[in-house]
């Protein structure tokens, strides 16, 4: 018997709860189940040999809910693997175990991420699997980012130094023995003890000598090449084992018959191609490693960010503390100069804060008692006591962080072609290989040398390695520069779909505008001065909550105008407010309270009119029964909103503008800014169905948004932004994050999508161009027709090369800069 928790979505009472326990206790096999409304999970109880996961799963759909398995992420990071066939072996090894959803290799960061059901299956079992695909996974524990970062780091820089000794020492042993069996032919001096024509067999052990400690210091590839071959995953190490083999073992048979008196067999030793590709293709492989290091700095730039200690508080003395150690709740001390350790609140002092490091912002922003600090932040000429609000991986730097490393690992849609053809290549390959050596030997009537020289040729060009590095590489460095843009792209996925996007619907209070009402105009009646109109109507709307009244308050408190007492106040619902202010009735409101009232607007009517149409909001003050005035109060829009709706129309994307304000006002300020489409009048709960609507027109629909109430509506767009300054549920719901709060940064999102959807198709296209022209070239098609034979040496170069260029094309794109 098994028993098995699944989350249930889409209950909303105790009715639903029991369609999902009849429906499930229906099925044959299940002894028992329970459904908890309060948790909404579901407990049950069944035989694994009669009933499956998929069948409970189907039932709870029939029945019109949907049941999630308990699923856990974990991250491992993998050793061993050469290219793209084998991130294939480890993701099909780990996709058969029962209990995982999923499996992703990302070859470029060398990491894999696994969602599985931790009731079924454990780490080790995952890690086991991966061994037995003839890998290593080891499981990232969570704890010190900044440790897992610089051990990491360190890593690389290992492998790296110890690429380039493979390299230069492969070389020390490969140069002479290139001069020694190829310097003849051209015309290059040889001593005597060592020429061909005077003594053969010296001329052979001497290259031999040569190639053993070549072949030494690339055991790798041979034995992760066999090892993967012989467990039915053949990879890029395969094909170069069997290839180098094939000359080395043939030039072993050479050299002996050159010791049983075949002279002429001198002629025909290859172990300089077996030595020449291997030291290439270890030179391939330091480049890419390089290449694979800068594609992961902006990870090491921003955990570079964080301080390393901390000064807080411990029993009233001051204790400088590691940065991890630091608790919630705990009073931290930061002086002038210094970077601010975590997230906290300002207990006491004054300063100024330099947070351009996540807002992009270079103005320092002033900083007093209450105001929030964030983490990595730099503290300009004030020393500050605060209090310490986030810590560790809670921080705004590390959530940053945690965003860019998931995009990193994530698989964009369009990897998943070349991820099929790589797992298919190399078998298909081996077989070409085969058969060309084949049908040049039998059908070409060629010798075996020639056949052989066809065959290891093939085996050697056809690495498919740069088709698994093309998309990675490109979303590491894409996502790391949107990072270093105030960009945050939180998946491959995203990445991919921005660059389709046709419709961009904003919202419009805090995104197009600041969302926060000012007052824009004070006209005066009745020989009213400004600053009293001001100073009465801030009177009357003290005790306000709305808006519009909060913004008088403020100018009237900017001003320093003095705030009467009101006496008999009374709210309008609908119309406005009235009372008594130093002896004399006010009433403050719209339009409908003047008409009530039988106030006498006069040239005031067309004068409102006029404001309205401008996107403002007349707010009409009477005193004693006649007009005293008309204050105007407007939500400003934010400085660069024209700019980006300019952009985004240069790009070809139509603009749309979501409100719940009328039709006038919101027309006003959609005229403002270059709107193309307004959609006003929109209640927030209805912001989702209006996105819906346009995804139903057939166009791919992003929506920009900051509040709780743009969640939805970021869910459903094909593409939600989320404007770093709103809420978290905003964020969590978005697919982008705009850190600097600045609506350029939507068509900056854009463009970096189309620059790296732009660098994959480049690259996949030289990856596949390089295979579909190396491999027939290789296979002798050339020669067929009178033309050069290719050379295996040659091969090995241009087979390293391919992985370069596509590396270093997908780095063109760390000069990424947005247009203006």
């Amino acid at each position: 018997m098994e028993t098995k928790t699944f989350g249930i979505e889409g209950m909303s009472c105790a009715s639903c709860a029991q369609s999902v326990e009849k429906a499930t206790s229906k099925l044959s096999g299940v002894v028992k189940s329970s459904v908890n409304l309060a948790t909404e999970k579901m407990t049950i109880e069944y035989d694994g040999e009669q009933l499956g996961e998929a069948e409970i799963k189907q039932a709870v759909a029939d029945a019109g809910f949907q049941a999630i398995g308990q699923t856990v992420q974990r991250s491992f990071s993998i050793e061993g693997m050469s290219c793209a066939s084998c991130a294939q072996s480890i993701e099909k090894a780990v996709n058969q175990l029962a209990g995982v959803d999923q499996a992703n290799v990302n070859l470029a960061t060398e990491k894999m991420m696994v969602q599985f059901d931790p009731t079924v299956l454990n780490s080790g079992e995952i890690s086991a699997a991966v061994e037995q695909a003839g890998f290593q996974a080891m499981e990232e524990t969570t704890g010190n980012e900044r440790e897992k970062t610089d051990a990491n780091q360190k890593k690389k820089q290992q492998h790296i130094q110890e690429m380039w000794r493979r390299f230069w020492l492969s070389a020390v042993f490969t140069v002479p023995l290139l001069y020694i069996a190829m310097g003849h032919m051209i015309g290059l001096p040889l001593p005597s003890v060592i020429d061909p024509m005077a003594n053969s067999t010296v001329f052979a052990m001497t290259q031999l000598i040569l190639t053993l400690p070549v072949l030494y210091l690339g055991r790798s590839f041979f034995t992760v090449g066999y090892r993967s071959l012989f467990k039915g995953h053949p990879n890029m190490d395969s094909l170069v084992a069997l290839g180098t083999s094939a000359a080395f073992l043939y030039s072993l048979y050479g050299t002996y018959m050159v010791f049983e008196g075949h002279a002429h067999f001198s002629m025909e030793l290859y172990y300089e191609s077996a030595a020449v590709i291997l030291t290439l293709i270890t030179l391939g492989k330091y480049f890419e490693a390089v290449s694979k290091g800068k594609t992961s700095e902006a990870i090491k730039k921003l955990m570079g960010l964080a301080p390393k200690n901390a000064r807080v508080i411990r029993e009233g003395k001051e204790m400088d503390v590691p940065i991890e150690n630091v608790r919630v709740g705990e009073f931290i001390i930061v002086r002038p100069g210094e970077k601010i350790p975590v997230d906290g609140v300002v207990l006491e002092g004054t300063t100024a804060i330099d947070e351009s490091m996540l807002t992009g912002e270079s103005i320092p922003v002033e900083k007093k008692a209450g105001d929030p600090v964030i983490g990595a932040s730099i503290n300009k000429n004030g020393s500050i006591q605060f209090k310490a609000t986030k810590v560790g991986k809670d921080t705004a730097l590390a959530q940053i962080v945690k965003l860019v490393e998931d995009a990193q690992g994530s698989k964009a849609p369009i990897a998943k072609m070349a991820d099929k053809i790589s797992g298919v290549f190399v078998p298909i390959v081996m077989v070409l290989a085969v058969l060309a050596g084949l049908a040049w030997y039998f059908i070409g009537q060629e010798s075996w040398v020639f056949a052989l020289t066809i065959t290891i040729s093939v085996l050697v060009i056809a690495c498919p390695c740069a088709l698994g590095l093309a998309t990675p590489t490109a979303i590491m460095v894409g996502t790391g520069k949107g990072a270093e843009n105030g960009v945050l792209i939180k998946s491959g996925d995203a990445l991919e779909t921005t660059h389709k996007i046709q419709t961009i619907v904003f919202d419009k209070t805090g995104t197009i505008t600041e969302g926060k009402p000012i007052v824009t105009d004070i006209l005066v009646a009745n020989g009213l001065l400004e600053a009293e109109l001001l100073q009465y109507a801030a009177s009357a709307e003290k005790g306000s909550e709305h808006p519009l009244g909060e913004a008088i308050v403020s100018a009237a408190e900017e001003k320093g105008l003095t705030i009467y007492p009101i006496e008999n106040f009374q709210a309008i619902p609908g119309h406005g407010i009235e009372g008594d202010i130093q002896g004399s009735n006010f009433q403050l409101g719209n339009k409908k309270l003047m008409v009530e009232q039988q106030i006498e607007l006069g040239e005031y009517y067309d004068l409102s009119n006029q404001l309205a149409e401008q996107g403002k909001t007349p707010m009409f003050i009477a005193k004693d029964g006649q007009l005293a005035g008309i204050i105007a109060v407007a939500d400003t829009i934010k400085e660069n909103s024209r700019q980006a709706i300019e952009k985004l129309h240069r790009m070809g994307i139509e603009v749309a503008m979501i409100t719940g304000d009328n039709k006038r006002t919101a027309e006003a300020i959609a005229k403002q800014v270059g709107i193309d489409r307004v959609l006003s009048e929109v209640l927030p709960e209805d912001k989702a169905a209006e996105v819906k609507k346009l995804q139903a027109e057939g166009r791919k629909t992003a929506m920009v948004g900051d509040g709780i109430n743009d969640a939805p509506a970021l869910a459903q767009a094909d593409i939600g932004i989320a404007i770093g300054s709103g809420t978290d549920v905003a964020m969590e719901s978005a697919d982008i994050v705009l850190m600097r709060s600045d609506l350029m940064d939507v068509p900056t999102a854009i463009e970096l999508s189309r620059s790296t959807i732009k660098n994959i198709k480049e690259n996949l296209f030289w990856a596949f161009a390089y295979n579909t022209l190396g491999i027939p070239v290789a296979m002798g098609l050339l020669h067929l027709f009178g033309g050069p034979l290719l050379n295996p040496m040659i091969a090995g170069a241009a087979m390293s090369f391919s992985s370069v260029s596509v590396l270093l094309n997908a780095l063109r794109l760390k000069r990424f800069k947005p247009s203006k």
